[in-house]
């Protein structure tokens, strides 16, 4: 791809967003999807900052896996506000001069608390849990990191991961699917109030796909039902979901600012 000038900023400043040769943070990137979405940024040509958590031997074998050079291993808490500032610094830090160009906001928990089962002072940790991670955490990385391309006027992308879990539901695991409907509503506010500084911000909103965590459930009795939820009688592909958000992060993809996508394989419908 080449460059393009995008909409100006009220200095009146062009943007230009590269195609390619970009750093980009991915949270949550150690397995699954965050692992996937750095290696389509890798093989694309740009740099990642590979954040986790915890699992610091998984994440140094995504590091391990990308492609190129120049990527870099950020660690910290993002359910601490602290700790999500740092993670923006060390990334901007291993980035050099410049920053951070896009950001992905893929960090999520997603533990099962049904409401008629779970006891309360359970309940209330887990929903304090989900919020600080999946809404708060993504709100904290979205200011840090474009606050940091309105300074410098570089314009920019933040595509945030959703879920189909918004729309349809999550009898199971309540916060989860309140918190990623709340990322949802986040990502079109920010949107409109970012626009005109040349920054894109746009969801993805997958259905259920193929990962680590959620293999014993696609090997055991229930697999069946899952991958008759879509009419393709299969489910999703890490892949196939950051495909999506490469190209959410694309040039091509400004016009696509706002948008929630779902990725779901027609097993749920809305209009």
């Amino acid at each position: 791809m080449t460059d393009r000038t995008v909409r100006p900023r009220p200095e009146g400043t062009p943007v230009k967003l590269p195609g390619t040769g970009r750093r980009v943070l991915v949270s949550g990137a150690s397995r699954g999807l965050g692992r996937a979405v750095a290696r389509a940024f890798a093989a694309n040509g740009d740099r990642v900052a590979v954040h986790y958590g915890t699992r610091a031997e998984e994440a140094r074998a995504t590091l391990a896996s990308l492609d190129g050079t120049g990527h870099v291993l950020v660690a910290g808490d993002l359910a601490d506000p602290a700790g999500a500032a740092a993670v923006v610094d060390r990334a901007v830090e291993a980035f050099g001069e410049g920053g951070v160009d896009i950001l992905v906001n893929n960090a999520a928990v997603n533990l099962p608390h049904p409401l008629a089962e779970t006891p309360y002072e359970e309940w209330v940790a887990l929903w304090q849990r989900h919020v600080a991670v999946n809404l708060l955490a993504t709100a904290h990385l979205s200011h840090l990191v474009a606050r940091r391309m309105i300074d410098r006027g570089s314009g920019g992308r933040i595509v945030n991961i959703g879920s189909r879990g918004a729309f349809r539901g999550e009898p199971d695991h309540p916060a989860y699917g309140a918190t990623k409907a709340a990322v949802h509503a986040l990502g079109q506010s920010l949107a409109v109030s970012l626009a005109p500084h040349g920054i894109g911000v746009a969801s993805v909103a997958p259905g259920f796909f193929a990962t680590e965590r959620v293999a014993p459930r696609l090997e055991g009795p229930e697999g069946e039902a899952i991958r008759a939820q879509s009419p393709f009688g299969r489910v999703a592909d890490a892949d196939e979901i950051a495909a999506a958000v490469l190209w959410l992060a694309s040039p091509a993809a400004e016009w696509a600012s706002g948008t929630i996508l779902d990725l779901n394989g027609a097993s749920h419908l809305r209009s």
